[in-house]
């Protein structure tokens, strides 16, 4: 394993933002880890880069315990902090430059040329990171995050504020890395999970609600929901009735919500007993769940 997480509490005070949090991350994952504003995602990536200790509670990278050996656990880790610390007054060139000296590697001009040609920074190599755009910023943040070719890579918030193709090509950028490297990544961008996570986390108020494949938690908790308006009113228990009924919620006087499993589409079972109740169907719309629903029922 990467990264295993033993029973993490951690206090501010008297406010408690983890609370006996346990996981573990397998080598060359991408793992999705998520959770509203608040939940404690933050404070376990930093728990887990060593920047701030834990209360209770261990976890090793790569073997290393963060608490006996920070020094060999932040060898092993690329972090790239929610607010990207950039120094905004060096060149691209000049501060990675500066980033790979810190890690003491040799032939670093080659390694620098490597990190620009990886994350894209050819045409913006000779400018000064104050004048480079959100996206561009972002890439400067991953080159330096793995100069010193880290075995996990730790990401928070990697894609906030970029604009559709810069999004696609950190998405390609972070799969990449994925095919060699361990990502931890936090991100409120459900799409981007679905699109490069192998796993999810999903923590709330300090708590771990889910953790699983991603395929295996869409699985489990795919459905499909139904909106029909009828003319008249009609009572729940008919509406349950109908083959296929999972659950049935009243959005307002004569309109509902009915959710079914994933392996039939009931759209006509619901037209033949609009027909058998002498009702008409005003409106009907179909939708699946999606990893977003998931994510708002165990974070409500």
């Amino acid at each position: 394993m990467s990264i295993v997480v033993n029973n993490i509490t951690k206090l501010y005070g008297s406010q408690k933002a983890l609370n006996n949090v346990s996981f573990s991350v397998e080598t060359g994952q991408i793992v999705g880890f998520l959770g509203p504003n608040g939940a404690g995602k933050s404070t376990m990536m930093k728990i887990i880069s060593c920047y701030i200790p834990p209360t209770q509670g261990t976890v090793t990278v790569c073997g290393f315990d963060i608490l006996e050996q920070p020094l060999e656990v932040k060898k092993q880790i690329g972090y790239l902090p929610e607010h990207n610390p950039l120094y905004l007054d060096m060149y691209v060139k000049e501060f990675l430059e500066f980033v790979g000296g810190l890690y003491k590697i040799k032939n670093i001009k080659n390694r620098v040329a490597e990190m620009i040609e990886l994350t894209g920074l050819q045409v913006e190599q000779k400018k000064k990171i104050g004048a480079l755009s959100k996206g561009y910023r972002q890439r400067v943040g991953l080159a330096q995050a793995i100069i010193h070719d880290p075995k996990v890579l730790i990401m928070d918030e990697p894609t906030t504020g970029l604009d559709p193709n810069q999004l696609e090509e950190i998405r390609s950028l972070i799969i990449r890395l994925g095919k060699e490297k361990t990502v931890m990544l936090s991100t409120h961008i459900m799409q981007e999970v679905e699109a490069v996570c192998d796993k999810v986390i999903i923590i709330n108020k300090g708590e771990i609600v889910a953790n699983e494949s991603t395929a295996t938690l869409q699985k489990a908790t795919q459905k499909q929901l139904y909106t029909v308006e009828f003319d008249k009113s009609i009572s729940k228990n008919s509406l349950k009735s109908i083959e296929g009924v999972n659950e049935v919620t009243q959005l307002n006087d004569n309109t509902w919500q009915i959710s079914t499993g994933i392996e039939k589409d009931i759209r006509k079972e619901i037209f033949d007993f609009a027909v058998q109740n002498k009702l008409s169907v005003l409106t009907l719309n179909k939708e699946e769940q999606k990893l977003e629903d998931v994510f708002k029922q165990l974070t409500k």
